[in-house]
């Protein structure tokens, strides 16, 4: 559970610094997001951010496994 925190803690870190770097990056802006603005309101879904971002995680997860 220690070696889970601190390298939960560091991740965290990291982001954190390259943040300037990822806002770049088209996540949240893909083709197959839901974008809807009107007249004093928006509603951002990104479903496909959330698709590709799951399965990047999940092929991440399965090759530290091995």
């Amino acid at each position: 559970m220690q070696r889970t925190l601190i390298v939960l803690g560091l991740a965290i870190a990291a982001i954190g610094v390259a943040w300037p770097w990822l806002r770049r990056l088209p996540f949240g802006r893909l083709p197959g997001d839901i974008h809807i603005v009107r007249e004093g309101f928006s509603f951002n879904f990104p479903i496909v951010t959330c698709i590709v971002i799951s399965v990047v995680v999940s092929i991440l997860l399965w090759l530290f496994r091995r």
